[in-house]
């Protein structure tokens, strides 16, 4: 689960497999890094799409995965083995005097970007049966829909998400819901940054919101080593990064390693 006193870089892969796999292979290990099986790429591969990411970043991180099972099923048998494989390596290195506590460990940790609008309850089981430790809702949902998420989510573990894309007072959803999520995320479309170049991310709703709920802030929709420096001074807990990484080049993992540097 994610920390409330670290900040997070998250690294949105919108294209295809192929990309995600390279983009994963050259990405650094550290902490800080949360990987999103993107919304492009989930309506195409659908939850097997999630499952492949989640495999990859697992093999990375750990230096080994599962092997991937045929279909997709709740529960995964392999994401037990997961469990008590990063649970021996965190003891280990907690008798070894490495590490100060085993939560310090780096785990793989994969966001589902579903944008769920309707049947949230649904949309859980198939970030779940994915393999996700989080996955996203609209704020512009029905609150039965967002209370129904949020709900599945604390049943089956994972992380509620709420994107408040388009949403002109993110506290008057807040206020409504039954459960708050575990994060927030602030949000300017890339259609709004294209075809709206005076559209700017609302920074100032994080004091808001902060203020009010003691809960994690995730902006989306700036790209820019500035943007990430404005998100971050404005205390902003996850950043969301997509066009550096919509391909894999050789400047793959430097790119990464800047955006980290930003985020201290």
């Amino acid at each position: 689960m994610l920390n409330k006193k670290k900040r997070y870089l998250q690294i949105a892969l919108n294209n295809t497999l192929n990309e995600a796999q390279s983009i994963i292979s050259q990405i650094p290990l550290d902490e800080r890094i949360i990987i999103e099986a993107g919304t492009p790429l989930i309506k195409e591969y659908g939850a097997e799409g999630i499952q492949k990411i989640r495999f990859w970043w697992e093999q990375r991180v750990l230096g080994y995965g599962s092997k991937p099972f045929e279909g997709l099923r709740v529960n995964p048998w392999w994401l037990k083995l997961l469990e008590k494989s990063l649970e021996k390596k965190a003891i280990s290195a907690q008798r070894k005097g490495l590490i100060k506590d085993k939560e310090t460990i780096l785990t793989p940790y994969v966001v589902a970007d579903l944008k769920c609008m309707d049947r949230g309850e649904r949309e859980v089981e198939i970030a779940y049966q994915g393999g996700a430790n989080a996955a996203t809702a609209l704020g512009q949902a029905p609150i039965e829909t967002l209370n129904a998420f949020i709900e599945k989510c604390e049943e089956y573990k994972l992380e509620a998400m709420i994107d408040m894309m388009n949403v002109g007072f993110p506290l008057s959803v807040l206020r409504k819901l039954k459960k708050l999520p575990q994060v927030v995320i602030l949000h300017r479309g890339v259609d709004e940054e294209h075809f709206n170049r005076e559209k700017e991310i609302p920074f100032y709703e994080i004091q808001r919101i902060k203020s009010n709920y003691d809960i994690m802030i995730s902006i989306a929709g700036g790209d820019t080593f500035q943007e990430v420096q404005r998100a971050i001074f404005n205390d902003a807990d996850i950043v969301v990064v997509w066009k550096s990484f919509y391909k894999s080049t050789a400047q793959t993992a430097k790119l990464a390693e800047q955006f980290l540097k930003e985020i201290r």
